[in-house]
């Protein structure tokens, strides 16, 4: 007991030296939950520094990233791969102690976290894997997968609504081996919880399904160890645990203050708490070697457990050959090479939505690739993204592959990040693309941590039709294109389909975002071999062209029509297909012969904003694009409405080319 507090207090010292020394930062949280932290990683983790990516260890997710100094206190004295000196340059550039914990940038950081609730949700996920992989993976003999996720959640988080979708799905699954621990320290930037947010949070999960274990002292290492005792022995809930806390505990002024919260604490405020946990204010980043000497001893202890699972994993292994190759493809994302030679057998519609096309497409990748999983929020018939005979993902049984996300798509961002993080599962999400809005806050962060997840966002564009101007996407597809690090395909007919998910299987370093559609578009005739690696490429050549057109998805076959009207006007049209807009941009910079002769008039098809394809037009070119909200008619009659059929296309660009 005497070394747990010993080295909650080393956490507290570190802490606030780090923030004092970088000028900016979160001290209050880092130091009311110093007991927790070190309670957690000295006592209950199975984790192990010297092998930070080993596959059964529990995860510890900080989802209140905004006290990112407590958990590389923690990782700094666990031993993992973070220098005091690394601590010392908290907030600087390159160094691997950013603001915000970021899973690519420190050693046991599991996720990338600090916009509030999305830790949580990506808890969820890592939670829902692990069932995933149990299920997949152990035998009666060998349990290679048996591990635990814990939270740190702050008052912010569960004040998000994501909390809310995740927690109510966790609830469903009754995931028994999440345990979020609340830090209950009742205060916000602006001051009291009792501000804005007085429910009562305990009975909230308990209406979700969840066990809850109420007002456990952050500072009681027996009530502590009781509470995840509970937690532990409950195998088909997942647990919430109120814990007290008080925010900058110990510091001599600020304690339970707000103003603790975001800003340093002040040199002499800092001396103060120093003397008030019994170390020596002078002393700056201070480790006591009987603090260190206990590390050690906690990672011989650590080292045992894992020596212990690998005896296990490897006698697994050498039984179970089939299971292994399983999992090591799953874990490598390998890509069967049978999978190409199946989908060029692929029957498709010719003439098709390009969602059913792809949603064939996906039933025969996901025949072939066993670590593929997902599913829709609540759209899987719009979709085309439901498996028939693959089962689904429910309470006690985690063998499916489909998993049903519910009217969620926010936490279904967030649930498909955390099953990216753990590893073992490829995940998939779909939901209508003008709901990407809902998941944007998780994309983004998917984009940033380099997660392999692929987005089927269908029902593209105005010519959704009689839904109307809430459903019908205009500024989405170029909002999504904006994001860095995210692939955005859109194809224009089943063959391009086929590709992009070709594609998004492929691409390993960020996320896919597939942008189809729901009306019918006809199969193109190509003038050259598709090359959607490149970004584009000219589907209909013209010698000597007096236009170049360029679109992507439904407005591709529009193109072509216009091209096709252009030439009985005797004009010359090239049309070019976009599929990743991005990718091309750069193709270009390299090679610029598609859009020769630079005298050709181009001109931009799009049914959306066209706000990012200037990039590719002068000041005499045109874009043809959607720059304000739909109406609600069949889908035919709106693109006429405002302007998308051949005639008017054709009448405008003759237009521009004479006058």
């Amino acid at each position: 007991m005497k070394m747990l507090q010993k080295t909650a207090n080393t956490v507290k010292g570190l802490a606030v030296d780090a923030v004092e020394k970088a000028g900016s930062g979160h001290p209050g949280m880092p130091v009311g939950c110093a007991e927790l932290g070190t309670f957690l990683f000295a006592e209950v983790m199975s984790h192990y520094p010297e092998e930070p990516e080993w596959p059964d260890r529990d995860r510890f997710v900080l989802s209140a990233g905004h006290g990112s100094m407590l958990l590389y206190s923690l990782l700094h004295l666990s031993g993992y791969d973070l220098s005091l000196e690394d601590l010392k340059n908290f907030r600087q550039l390159d160094s691997p102690t950013p603001g915000h914990p970021e899973a690519n940038e420190t050693e046991g950081v599991e996720t990338t976290t600090g916009p509030l609730g999305q830790g949580l949700s990506n808890a969820v996920g890592m939670a829902v894997a692990e069932r995933m992989l149990a299920e997949r993976y152990n035998t009666e003999e060998h349990k290679i997968v048996d591990h635990h996720t814990y939270v740190l959640a702050s008052d912010g988080d569960l004040m998000e609504g994501i909390s809310s979708e995740v927690g109510s799905l966790a609830g469903h699954l009754g995931l028994g081996r999440l345990i979020v621990f609340y830090d209950s320290n009742q205060i916000s930037i602006e001051g009291s919880t009792d501000l804005t947010f007085t429910e009562d949070v305990p009975a909230r999960f308990d209406a979700f399904g969840w066990q809850t274990i109420e007002s456990v002292s952050g500072y009681d290492y027996d009530e502590l160890r009781e509470a995840v005792k509970v937690a532990q022995k409950e195998k088909n809930k997942p647990t919430l645990i109120e814990v007290n806390t008080q925010i900058a505990k110990g510091a001599p002024t600020m304690e339970g203050d707000a103003g603790s919260h975001g800003a340093p604490l002040g040199e002499e405020e800092i001396k103060g708490l120093k003397e008030n946990i019994g170390f020596p204010p002078e002393k700056k980043f201070y480790v006591p070697d009987e603090v260190r000497e206990f590390w050690r001893d906690r990672r011989a202890e650590l080292n045992d457990e894992y020596l212990s699972w690998q005896n296990e994993f490897e006698s697994w292994q050498q039984s179970n050959p089939d299971l292994h190759e399983s999992w090591q493809s799953a874990h490598d994302l390998e890509i069967p090479e049978s999978l190409y030679g199946s989908l060029e057998e692929l029957d498709l519609e010719l003439d098709t939505a390009t969602r059913k096309s792809a949603g064939k497409v996906l039933s025969t990748v996901m025949e072939e690739i066993d670590y593929l999983v997902g599913g829709s929020a609540d759209l899987a018939p719009s979709n085309k993204t439901y498996q028939e005979n693959m089962g689904e993902i429910q309470e006690d049984d985690f063998a499916g592959r489909n998993f049903r996300f519910g009217v969620r798509e926010h936490g279904m961002g967030g649930v498909v990040n955390g099953i990216s993080l753990h590893e073992g599962i490829r995940p998939f999400a779909a939901t209508f693309l003008v709901f990407s809005d809902y998941m944007r806050p998780a994309i983004r962060l998917a984009a940033l941590m380099g997660l392999p997840n692929i987005y089927v966002f269908t029902h593209d564009s105005i010519f959704i039709g009689e839904d109307g101007p809430t459903h019908q996407p205009v500024e989405h597809l170029e909002s999504l294109r904006l994001i860095p690090n995210l692939q955005v395909l859109r194809p224009a007919d089943s063959e391009e389909a086929c590709q992009a998910w070709q594609q998004a299987l492929e691409y390993r370093e960020g996320p896919t975002a597939l942008i189809l559609t729901r009306q019918t578009l006809p199969y193109l005739e190509k003038d050259s071999e598709p090359e959607i690696s490149r970004g584009g490429y000219v589907l209909k050549e013209a010698a000597d062209p007096e236009v170049i057109m360029m679109a992507s998805g439904s407005e591709v076959s529009l193109a072509v029509e216009t091209a096709r009207r252009l030439e009985e006007k005797d004009v010359k049209a090239r049309v070019i297909s976009v599929p990743d807009r991005e990718k091309f941009f750069r193709s270009l910079q390299e090679d610029e012969e598609m859009l020769s002769p630079t005298s050709s008039l181009r001109v931009v098809l799009e049914a959306g904003v066209g706000q990012g394809w200037y990039q590719f037009i002068g000041s005499d070119d045109m874009i043809l694009s959607m720059e304000e909200f739909g109406r609600s008619a069949p889908g035919e009659e709106v693109g006429k409405y405002f302007g998308f059929d051949a005639d008017q296309f054709c009448r405008s660009i003759l237009e521009n080319l004479q006058g």
